[in-house]
């Protein structure tokens, strides 16, 4: 059974690997190992672009496609029904959790404008200080998946209120539906859901015109989650901030008017983008491929973009 993995160094990561696989490396689309009609499992490379998609009609014998990836946005709807697509749900729990913490607090902080003190060889005490914190906050999470749980989790220890919403109610999480009354609440809006038909767009002209004055909104999902026009709009006019790993479109153009706003931190989307995220990765692959091997059901499909 042939399966291709993008890294050299997943083949050790990956534990025992059954005797009826070959195992090959697919780095890039246009850099394929060997003839892809044979193939049975792939691994695409992380966060893989629309080649990669398209390279999957080229494959008939494919039945399983493994993300590195937390979101599926780029593939779900793309593969024939007898190819299970599944993502790489937990894998990014810690990193991505980790990036949010750190850009509410860079945020609330001035970190931000302290670097650009900095580089100026300036003492900038009386521009920033007294800052704004983080303890007494309340902060509303948009996404209540493994990485909405983890956010949750590490915000706890801040003295922090924490609300949660999801597409489905159930203990402790509002429904979607609660959003235009819980946002006005929140000093900090954090949108951690994946890319669907029905959160394309969710962050509109309405919800920003619904979270208060001050808040801070952080956009750790996709980029098309968030109307950019409207975001500009809101943000523009210093009411609100906006702590964004992502955006659309993506990469953002060198003049679009979000990089020069004192009110907006941007990171490129890096979130997921850390030292760990190979070992954890390819443990679930490996895991993922004995129970194929084995014929036992895989974990993480994703099913309605979810």
């Amino acid at each position: 059974m042939k399966v291709w993995i993008p890294h050299p160094h997943g083949r050790d990561l990956m534990g025992a690997v059954p005797a009826s696989v070959t195992l090959e490396i697919a780095e890039r689309p246009d850099a394929l190992p060997s003839d892809p009609a044979d193939l049975v499992f792939w691994v695409p490379p992380f966060l893989a672009l629309s080649d990669s998609v398209r390279l999957a009609a080229q494959m008939p014998s494919l039945r399983v496609v493994q993300l590195l990836s937390a979101g599926a946005d780029a593939w779900s709807g793309h593969l024939p029904p007898e190819v299970s697509l599944h993502d790489a749900r937990g894998v990014h729990d810690s990193s991505t959790a980790e990036w949010v913490l750190t850009a509410i607090l860079s945020y609330l902080r001035e970190f931000p404008g302290f670097a650009r003190a900095q580089a100026r060889h300036d003492w900038s005490y009386a521009a920033y200080a007294p800052t704004d914190e983080l303890a007494g906050k309340h902060v509303l999470i948009v996404g209540a998946g493994s990485i909405g749980t983890a956010i949750k989790s590490r915000l706890e220890p801040f003295e922090v209120t924490v609300t949660s919403v999801a597409r489905t109610a159930r203990d402790g999480v509002h429904p979607v539906s609660s959003l235009p009354s819980l946002l006005p609440a929140a000093d900090v809006v954090v949108v951690i859901v994946p890319l669907t038909p029905e959160t394309r767009g969710l962050v509109s002209t309405d919800f920003l015109a619904a979270m208060k004055d001050g808040a801070l909104l952080v956009n750790a999902a996709r980029g098309p989650v968030a109307d950019t026009d409207a975001l500009v709009d809101a943000v523009s006019t210093g009411r609100i901030g906006a702590a964004v790993d992502v955006t659309e479109p993506e990469p953002l153009p060198a003049g679009h008017p979000l990089w020069d706003l004192p009110n907006v931190l941007i990171t490129p989307h890096v979130a997921g983008s850390v030292r760990g995220l190979h070992p954890r990765a390819y443990r679930l692959i490996g895991e993922q491929l004995r129970r194929f091997v084995a014929g036992e059901p895989l974990v993480n499909e994703v099913v309605g973009g979810y």
